[in-house]
């Protein structure tokens, strides 16, 4: 059996540019490109190359249970239009959740199991990756592919392609390597185990979720050494984090109206402050605005505003797996700045600098543009 499935595996890394190029084809000027939408947050085809100026037909098919649309994007420009996506709340469905943003190139509204929708263009004349993505409310994030407008129709290394989601990458390179003959009962116990993920994502990776204990809009992201943390868009700041398994996300993908994904590991961290970053005075509650994120070495960087202050975060794990790593960065903070914690937290907390003050630690003006905060689980929690 073990045998066998190495055979499609080889065999499937082999014809992979052929399928690439199936899903195209050329006739009369015209280039018709296939992409469907699959299970699991996914489009079948995750990149094509087409010429400048050449005319294109591309058929959007939906073989998913869940609603998905299509858009192409402006190169660079695909988590921007995902996030303006979001901002539109309850104008959402009757948009198809595609806003009305120039960096929009092209759209097919949301079709559902069965449907297809054809988009006829012209190719831009300015080569570049052009990134297509799907941005019904959670998906937007992994359900993502690119165009690539290049005269020769080259294409990167798909294994070293960053317009692509990761899991596809590590896919194709995971399918390059042969399982020794001494794993086999073990691959055997992991595919008897129910699936989780539509793919096998490695850490660090994030979804968009509805989660209890956390706002409307948040994410969840996975890190290496089995920690994961619950970062809340909607009031900017860090909610939980917990260790073990990462999601349940099964009711989510199945499209279940209102669906919670569910944690599987155990909690270690709540944070329990009103608001833990504090500008000028430790009582003062700032507002907070969510302004999206960027991939830093595949870690999202959230950047948010304070009181009209940029602020830039980036949560990476302790190298030992024994916590979280919090880096800030506010470029143009020129007041005191107060971080403010709860002794109940589950964490011991230890600051780059700062002083610290009975549940508060105090960063003076001049000296706290960019500091660190370490959680170490707490011993017994």
């Amino acid at each position: 059996m073990l045998k066998s499935t190495k055979s499609v595996l080889f065999v499937l890394v082999l014809l992979l540019p052929v399928l690439q190029g199936a899903a195209q084809s050329k006739a009369d000027g015209v280039r018709t490109i296939n992409i469907e939408a699959v299970t699991g947050l996914q489009y079948d085809l995750v990149r094509f190359a087409v010429k400048p100026g050449e005319k294109v037909k591309l058929v959007f098919t939906n073989q998913d249970d869940m609603g998905h649309n299509f858009l192409i994007t402006q190169p660079g420009a695909r988590n921007e239009v995902v996030n303006a996506a979001l901002q539109l709340a309850e104008k959402g469905p009757e948009m198809d959740y595609i806003p009305d943003l120039p960096q929009v190139l092209w759209s097919i509204p949301v079709i559902y199991l069965g449907e297809s929708k054809t988009l006829e263009f012209t190719a831009p004349n300015r080569p570049g990756a052009y990134p297509y993505v799907c941005t019904y409310p959670g998906h937007g994030f992994v359900m993502y592919g690119v165009m690539y407008v290049s005269s020769d129709e080259n294409m990167p290394d798909i294994r070293n392609d960053e317009n692509i989601p990761p899991s596809r990458r590590e896919e194709t390179a995971a399918n390059q390597k042969k399982v020794p003959e001494d794993h086999a009962q073990h691959s055997q116990q992991q595919e008897e185990k129910p699936a989780l993920h539509p793919y096998q994502p490695v850490p660090p990776y994030l979804y968009r979720v509805f989660i209890e204990g956390s706002g409307l809009a948040s994410i969840a992201v996975n890190l290496p050494h089995g920690l994961s943390y619950c970062w809340d868009a909607e009031s900017c700041r860090l909610r939980f984090a917990w260790e073990g398994d990462f999601l349940d996300n099964t009711d989510l993908w199945h499209g279940h109206k209102n669906a919670y994904a569910k944690v599987l590991g155990e909690i270690f961290y709540r944070d329990r402050s009103t608001y833990p970053l504090r500008i000028k005075t430790p009582g003062t509650i700032p507002d907070a605005e969510f302004k999206g994120y960027r991939l830093v070495d595949r870690y999202p960087e959230f950047h948010y505003r304070l009181s009209g202050l940029d602020v830039y975060e980036l949560i990476r794990p302790k190298p030992d797996g024994s916590g979280l790593i919090r880096t800030f960065r506010l470029p143009e903070l020129n007041e005191d700045l107060w971080f403010v914690f709860s002794p109940i937290d589950g964490v011991v907390y230890e600051a780059s600098h700062g002083k610290e003050e009975s549940g508060k630690i105090k960063f003076p003006a001049g000296n706290n543009r960019e500091f660190t905060i370490i959680m170490t689980k707490a011993k017994g929690k």
